[in-house]
């Protein structure tokens, strides 16, 4: 069976309307939507994310909330299918030309899974494809996950905006 990608899930607007109703947030907010307004100026495309979901993790919630705020954020995103393999992910990741992976881990295949992607990207060319996770990953675990090529790790409480922030910059690292 190939994977491909899923109709947009992603329910715009929400994420927006949630951070606009304070001043403060909605300052951080709009400034993020100008960095990406710049990296398409600039790059003429948006910054594209794919939120994959890898081996037998069926909990795809937090992933299509982050898929929003992400699209909120001004990012092209895209949602792999449930249960994908790390090859398949990194199929959909080269096929759509993303900048980004967010490997998402609930069910503790995240040592085994995010690597392969890792060495799946490899095969097709693609280490400039930059790949972060995110999840119930305990932090003994991030050196591990590090070393073998995660650029980011963003676990339970990470505020969002700080994550989006940082995964600009990176992707900024991986394609300049």
């Amino acid at each position: 069976m190939t994977a491909t990608l899923v109709p947009s899930q992603c329910v715009t607007g929400v994420i927006a309307q949630s951070y606009h109703q304070s001043d403060k947030a909605a300052g951080e907010f709009d400034a993020i939507v100008a960095q990406t307004e710049k990296f398409l100026a600039e790059r003429g495309r948006r910054p594209r994310i794919l939120i994959a979901k890898m081996g037998q993790d069926g909990h795809d919630r937090g992933a299509k909330v982050i898929a929003s705020a992400y699209s909120d954020l001004g990012f092209d995103v895209d949602l792999s299918p449930m249960f994908s393999t790390p090859e398949e992910i990194a199929r959909l990741a080269v096929e759509n030309d993303v900048h980004v992976v967010g490997a998402s881990s609930l069910a503790a295949g995240h040592k085994t899974l995010i690597p392969e992607l890792i060495d799946a990207l490899k095969k097709w060319g693609r280490e400039d494809i930059c790949v972060i996770a995110g999840g119930v990953i305990p932090p003994q675990d991030y050196a591990f996950l590090q070393a073998r090529g995660v650029a980011a790790i963003y676990g339970p409480g990470t505020p969002m905006l700080e994550s989006v922030r940082d995964v600009l910059m990176r992707i900024s690292q991986y394609h300049d």
